[in-house]
């Protein structure tokens, strides 16, 4: 089985439960990024997100995959923006055909849990099966808290992480 673990990470927090996984599952580790640079402030990149979902707008990707159609397994991270996932993620799945795939995602958010996440997901992936979600908190960049994952917490979330892909078979 081929492995792709791909995600979208402004603080970090994604990019540290990407890290676990791969560390448990190995295969390909992927950021995704924009081809224009993102704001740096958050409430500038979640006010432009919001625009972009409120206007449909897909911002275009650095980030390629060659020869995307020899992985089985994606794993797919990000973090909810507005109760959603952020628009360059719903870019990477308007991009590649994933049938016959499984799709495994995984989130985190400031408290709020996944939002609309998998039902985005579930819509832009078809027929794939799509498998339970993990989703954990990472930081409250809102309140200033970026990078959450770490110390302590980093030691739980690993836990977490074992737990889930257990769970799910993985």
């Amino acid at each position: 089985m081929q492995t792709l673990i791909v995600y979208y990470s402004r603080t970090g927090n994604t990019q540290a439960v990407a890290e676990f996984i791969h560390a448990q599952v190995g295969g390909d580790l992927v950021a995704l990024e924009t081809q224009e640079k993102r704001p740096t402030d958050y409430r500038a990149e979640v006010d432009l997100n919001a625009r972009e979902q409120l206007q449909n707008q897909l911002p275009p990707l650095k980030t390629r995959i060659p020869d995307f159609e020899q992985y089985d397994r994606i794993f797919i991270g990000a973090p909810t923006w507005n109760m959603a996932l952020p628009q360059a993620v719903l870019t990477f799945l308007s991009t590649y055909d994933f049938t016959d795939k499984t799709i495994i995602p995984f989130n985190t958010h400031g408290g709020y849990g996944a939002g609309q996440m998998v039902a985005q997901i579930q819509a832009a992936v078809g027929n794939a099966i799509v498998l339970p979600i993990l989703s954990v908190v990472g930081g409250e960049e809102i309140n200033g808290q970026l990078l959450a994952i770490k110390g302590q917490t980093k030691e739980a979330v690993a836990k977490k992480v074992t737990a889930w892909l257990q769970k799910i078979g993985q």
